[in-house]
């Protein structure tokens, strides 16, 4: 496939060292010229725009990867599905649930395949995860316990993170949308939804802190933790299921290496069968999604993580900020 990256930044060089080795770049596009042609050196191939209509229009363009900020990924989303071009969105796809609402009408209205992206179900240590799981392994799930954080950085709160015109939020719009994502793959959507967010540290008009109590309708909990002021960069996943426990940490890099625990419970009780799996390799998962993304395109299969997942996951974070009192923009993108 030929692509289309709009957004040049940190993910759109992830997304774009993950493309499929039969797949190139065609064009990048950024309102920073600058960083678009960056992206076109570091490729290879394509050219630089800084208007992203040019970029969608492009004849060339197959599909299209929005990885703007946040602020941006309905409205340029919905541009490229008018032109009939297949997007994948980086999370959280919008900054509200009526944005999500109107990608998801446009795109059933378009034909067009519109995929959220959620890398982080392709590490190694969740696709293992699910592999035990969907084993019956485990025996019914009954809770999840969940903590990511990083420690931000000197100016982290004068960067597009910290302005909620931009961003739509702080950190539970941020790295929480994984951490809700992730949680309702093992257990399902969320009815409950209860929870705050604080600023304790930064200087800044979004949370830097979110704390989460999840409940589905067969009474499984997730508790939820994510935050900006974890001095040393943290992920850990641990999830209980009558029979065993898993427990996920590290993401590689400054996370730490990845890592996953298999707590099998023995019939007797007692200390249980513990099996380590470790993943110290580099971070397939962008890689990996892409594959599945150009397989949802080709129609072999149904996206894993579509809008209903961006949507159910931005429910649980718009449910969170009006308790706290933060708006979220209700625009919807125009059929």
């Amino acid at each position: 496939m030929n692509y289309a990256i709009i957004g040049c930044g940190l993910i759109g060089k992830k997304r774009l060292t993950g493309l499929p080795a039969s797949s190139k770049l065609v064009v990048a596009c950024d309102t920073n010229p600058a960083r678009a042609g960056e992206l076109v050196k570091l490729a290879g191939t394509g050219r630089a725009v800084a208007d992203y209509r040019q970029a969608v229009a492009d004849p060339r363009v197959d599909a299209v990867i929005v990885a703007t900020v946040n602020a941006a990924l309905a409205e340029v989303s919905a541009a490229a599905i008018r032109v009939g071009k297949p997007v994948l969105v980086e999370k959280p796809a919008g900054i509200s649930v009526r944005q999500i609402d109107g990608l998801i009408a446009l795109a059933g209205k378009h034909g067009v395949c519109i995929r959220a992206g959620f890398n982080h179900r392709y590490h190694p240590a969740f696709l293992k995860a699910q592999e035990i799981f969907e084993s019956g392994a485990m025996g019914d799930l009954m809770f999840i316990r969940a903590r990511y954080g990083h420690g931000g950085r000197v100016g982290y709160d004068k960067e597009w993170r910290a302005d909620p015109k931009l961003s739509g939020g702080g950190e539970l719009i941020d790295q929480g949308v994984h951490l809700i994502d992730l949680a309702s793959w093992f257990l399902g959507r969320f009815t409950k939804v209860d929870g705050h967010v604080t600023t304790c540290f930064w200087n800044m008009p979004v949370e830097d802190n979110a704390f989460l109590n999840l409940h589905t309708a067969k009474g499984q909990t997730a508790w939820l933790h994510v935050s900006c002021t974890e001095w040393k960069n943290l992920f850990s996943f641990e999830i209980y299921g009558r029979n065993a426990k898993l427990h996920i940490e590290g993401l590689g890099g400054s996370y730490g290496v990845e890592k996953l625990y298999h707590y099998q419970m023995k019939p007797e009780m007692g200390p249980p069968d513990t099996k380590l799996y470790e993943f110290p390799g580099p971070d397939e998962s962008w890689r990996i999604e892409l594959a599945e993304f150009e397989a949802n395109v080709r129609g072999e299969r149904a996206p894993a993580a579509n809008l209903a997942e961006a949507r159910a996951a931005l429910r649980v974070v718009e449910k969170i900020y009006r308790k706290s009192g933060f708006h979220f923009d209700s625009a919807r993108p125009k059929s």
